[in-house]
Order: structure tokens, then sequence, then C-alpha cells
């Protein structure tokens, strides 16, 4: 019997492509596992109106880990356009899969880092080397959220005196969509940036928040922050507000080490941390819980460029290796690294987005046979 079961969920568009790399590196490396796919995406939910079917949810349990492609997602009404006619009507609604996975499995940790490789003709500047702690399954993306606005929820909001000058809007010209933050929630985020830049020796870890304007929300991520920070004065804790981030980032991005924001602010800054070391061919994330975890690249699923072979694998390249670090298979995780740190510095193997005419599958061949 395989050590380990591990789901893989190519998804949509690319994400065919770039799971096919992964196969190639996960085979060279002679991992003990046993793989089993799932099915996942835009075709589930236009056929069957659900993206994330029962029957997927049902194979990653009976799994270790899950290594992820990319989806499709697009808006309410889109996607209502494009559900099979038989369908409509039925009360179906769209709800992105790789949230809802995050939700079913408590994947409460997402970990992205952000490497400058050398020899990537990409980065913006060399020596870059971030980790970004997002929390996953609150904030604003809870998907507490309204529309038109209901009567009860309009008199329950009018409690609070700013909600008065909405009190006469209609209910089908309102949205509302709520930032959920729990103090358990922002306890154990912070807890792993700590215990991550412990481990790790990392210098200082940076809580990205607005609490100048989101007082209550913004005021207990940063109140628990300050109290966890006691327990471990190895550690430096710094503070910033998000669009001061944004601005700190591109100027002197070299001077932080660990950021840890909520969700939708952890989504923004990881984003713009992966384009200083090249962009989303090389953004990796980890949606990590206490007992499972789904490892993805972070890129969308381009389906202009599906089944074409074209696009960067490194950032799937770089999940299959958090993946192995996940299992605690570190010395193989190494070895994933340095083989792809070391066809990045040559540089004779690029895909396009990096000045070559290497096709996925090229890269993914080059890793292996450094491996």
């Amino acid at each position: 019997m395989a050590k380990y079961k591990i789901a893989l969920l190519p998804g949509d568009g690319i994400g065919n492509d770039v799971m096919d790399a992964a196969k190639i590196v996960l085979e060279k490396i002679e991992l003990d596992a046993e793989y089993f796919e799932g099915e996942i995406g835009w075709k589930y939910w236009c056929t069957e109106g659900n993206p994330l079917p029962d029957r997927t949810l049902e194979l990653l349990r009976e799994t270790d880990v899950c290594l992820f492609g990319a989806i499709t997602s697009k808006p309410k009404e889109d996607a209502e356009k494009e559900l099979d006619p038989s369908l409509r009507g039925k009360g179906y609604t769209y709800f992105s899969p790789i949230v809802r996975l995050r939700q079913e499995f408590d994947l409460y940790t997402n970990l992205r880092p952000c490497k400058a490789y050398s020899g990537n003709p990409l980065n913006y500047r060399d020596g870059i080397d971030l980790v970004i702690f997002r929390e996953n399954t609150e904030g604003m993306y809870a998907g507490v959220e309204f529309h038109p606005l209901p009567d009860k929820v309009r008199e329950a909001l009018l409690i609070h005196p700013k909600m008065e000058k909405f009190k006469d809007v209609p209910a089908d010209e309102i949205a509302i969509s709520t930032r959920i933050m729990t103090k358990k929630g922002c306890e154990r985020i912070v807890r792993q940036a700590f215990e991550y830049a412990r481990k790790y020796k990392r210098k200082s870890v940076t809580v990205v928040e607005k609490p100048n304007v989101l007082r209550e929300t913004g005021g207990l991520m940063l109140k628990v922050a300050r109290e966890i920070a006691k327990e471990y004065p190895d550690v430096e804790l710094w503070e910033a507000n998000v669009d001061a981030m944004a601005m700190w980032l591109v100027k002197n991005p070299e001077d932080y080490d660990v950021l840890v924001a909520e969700n939708l602010f952890g989504d923004i800054i990881s984003d713009l941390a992966a384009q200083l070391v090249g962009g989303l061919g090389f953004a990796c994330a980890g949606n990590i819980g206490d007992n499972y975890a789904v490892f993805e690249p972070t890129h969308g699923s381009a389906p202009k460029y599906a089944g074409q072979y074209k696009v960067n694998p490194i950032a799937m390249l770089l999940a299959t290796k958090m993946m192995l670090d996940w299992l605690g298979e570190n010395e193989k995780a190494q070895r994933l690294e340095n083989a792809i740190a070391e066809v990045i510095k040559e540089g004779k193997v690029r895909t396009y987005d990096m000045g070559g005419n290497a096709s996925t599958l090229d890269v993914a061949k080059a890793v292996a046979d450094k491996l």
C-alpha cells in the first residue's frame, strides 16, 4: 500500500496543462503515493449546477492531501446565463468551489511564499523573500451577502446610526457584503505567522490591516496580534495599514519578512507580492488546516491558452514543493526547489512570459532532469 493518497483536481483550462507538468516531476521524484483524480470547475457548474460535486468532497475525505490546478469563476449573472437551460430557475447559485473547499475542510491558513529566484528576468528586484499568511475562511470572503436587501436585515442594521442614511434606499438598489472576523480566526492565523517566523528565524511579522477606518474588525485583529506577539519576544511585531503596505512593498520589499492579514487584504497583498517575484507564473499557495491541505498555483484558468501547454508551470511545481513539505518529505521538497531554482538560473528553458519559447512540459522535463 502506498504511503500517501493524493487527490488531483486539475479543474478548468490551463489547470489541466500545469497538472500534467506536476505529474512529470512527481513521477521523477518517486514519491510513494497513489493518485486519485477528481472533478471540479466550470463544466460541473454548467451541467450539474455544482462546481464542487459531492463525489469530489468524498474523494478528498478519503485522501491525505490535494493538489489543485485552476478554475474558471464568473460573476453571478454570467454564471446563471451559462447554466444548462434545464437547471435554470431551480434555485442554483454559483459559489466559488475553492472558497467552499477552504470552508468545508476549515483550511484557515493560506500560505503564500513569494521568493525572487536568481536569474529570473521577471524579478522586480533580487533578494525579495516574503511569506504571507492570509486568513482563509472569514473576513470579506465569509460569503454573507445580501441583494436585494431583506427587510429584517435592514431593520437589524438600523441600530447603527450610520445606517440611517440608507434606510429608504429600495431593497433592489442596495447590496451588502459583511466582513466577519472572530477572535478565534484572528488568533490562529496570527499564531501561524509567528510560529513560522520563529521556526525559520525570520525577524518580523507585519500585521496588514486598516484599523483606523475599519475600527471594529481591524481593531480586533490588531488587538489579538499585540497579545500574541508578547509570546514571541524573538520576533518583532510590525503594523501597517493595507494601503501603505502596497506602497512599501513596491518601494522596499526587502525590508519585510512575514506578513499576516485577513482574507481580502491578504488576497490583494499576496498578488502584489507575487508580481514582485515574476508574476502569477511563480505564485504558489497552500490552503492549510489542522488535518488537511490543498496546494495550488494562484493563477486563473486562462481559457484562451487551455491545451496549448504554453503557460509557465513553475507556480504549480512550487505548489508541489509546498505539498511535499507539508507531508514531511522535506528532503524531496528541497531537492525539487533546488532543481526549479537551477532551471530558472540557467535560463535555457523558459516559457513565453520569461522571454523564451519552451512549453509547459519542456520546463517540467528540465526540472525533472535536474532531479
